[in-house]
């Protein structure tokens, strides 16, 4: 079991006070980062919470799964870990053979 929680179908104007003073009724909260879109700042309806210790971890995800916040039930489970992105920094995506050697005109 990890301390690190997923926290899905939050409210958008759910912020990270909120999501601190709700989990730390199961125990210490060491972060919280609701994720948000970059371009407009708006959250994007899901946070991570990390508890101090693995049986807080698991306290929490007991007692606030499917808790109704906002109106809406919570998904609380363990978070899996990101996974390893292959290629670099932009790239073509497959589409060279689309692109011209030489000009339009």
């Amino acid at each position: 079991m990890g301390r690190r929680l997923y926290v899905g179908n939050l409210p958008f104007e759910t912020g990270e006070g909120e999501l601190q003073e709700l989990f730390g009724r199961a125990g210490t909260v060491e972060t919280v980062k609701v994720m948000r879109d970059m371009a407009t700042g708006r959250a994007r309806g899901f946070a991570f919470v990390e508890m101090s210790t693995d049986d807080e971890a698991q306290k929490a995800i007991n007692e606030l799964h499917e808790y109704q916040l906002g109106g809406r039930g919570l998904t609380v489970n363990e978070a899996r870990p990101k996974p390893e992105r292959s290629g670099g920094y932009g790239g073509d995506r497959g589409q060279s053979h689309r692109r011209r050697s030489e000009p339009r005109w």
